[in-house]
């Protein structure tokens, strides 16, 4: 019993040692910005890479443990910063103005996630294999970073919007992307929805689009509730279909893994 609680402890202290990631300072221009960097578990040379993006808050626990996950998985993995260091919203109403002005101003929020991209191949991802993911505001900008022709393998919206300002003309699509998305969300149109699969057709892109039953807005985030009616709940089994399918996808985009 004894040998038992000294290999169960041995066990539970590796975990937190090789999960434990560390706060990293970057900058776009002259905003400074503070994300989570987690080293992968594992892998020889350059492993492949996942930028993480935040929801509507801001950086958060959510997006930092999707980091500590991913680096369990073989991949390095950025949770990164796309409001700045000194601008974190006080409350929702702060942060739907926030992040209005992102989804506004696209060529600004590209930016910051090339500027994250740029942080993630510096602390030693491969740049050759990187692919951007994000929760509902994040991923919108996952999205974004496809519609900027970022130099990224994949990318992958959780719970996002989708749409884009009509006046953009849809380009060509080069990442493999991935929409997991609730089937009762109510922030996202019809409208949006075939706007967005126009611009992946248009794009001549290889897109997926998996709708998830039951599941409204936010439904990867446990702090959002279970009540569908409020429009934003946390589905258990959508949020462990939705990361399993990630972990596919990212499979696809990557191969193998030298380990």
């Amino acid at each position: 019993m004894k040998l038992l609680k000294i290999i169960i402890a041995f066990v539970m202290l590796t975990n937190l040692v090789f999960a434990q990631g560390k706060d990293v300072t970057y900058s776009d221009g002259s905003t400074a910005l503070k994300g989570y960097f987690v080293k992968a578990q594992g892998s020889k040379g350059k492993a492949p890479g996942v930028i993480v993006i935040h929801a509507w808050m801001g950086l958060d626990e959510h997006a930092k443990h999707s980091a500590d996950q991913l680096s369990k998985l073989g991949y390095n993995a950025l949770a990164a910063d796309i409001y700045g260091e000194n601008s974190r919203p006080k409350d929702k109403q702060e942060a739907a103005k926030t992040s209005s002005y992102y989804k506004n101003n696209p060529a600004i929020y590209q930016s910051r996630i090339k500027a994250a991209l740029e942080e993630l191949i510096k602390v030693g991802a491969d740049p050759s294999k990187i692919v951007v993911m994000g929760y509902c505001f994040g991923g919108t900008g996952a999205l974004e970073a496809a519609r900027g022709e970022l130099p990224v393998a994949g990318v992958v919206s959780f719970h996002g919007g989708l749409g884009k300002d009509t006046s953009r003309a849809n380009a060509l699509i080069k990442p493999k992307v991935l929409v997991l998305h609730g089937a009762d969300d109510p922030y996202v149109s019809d409208a949006e929805i075939k706007g967005f699969q126009k611009e992946m057709r248009d794009g001549k892109a290889d897109w997926q689009m998996v709708y998830y039953g039951n599941a409204v807005h936010a439904f990867t985030e446990e702090k959002a509730g279970n009540d569908n009616a409020k429009g934003a709940a946390y589905n258990e089994k959508a949020a462990k279909r939705s990361w399993e399918a990630l972990v596919v996808f990212l499979k696809e985009v990557f191969g193998s893994l030298k380990m």
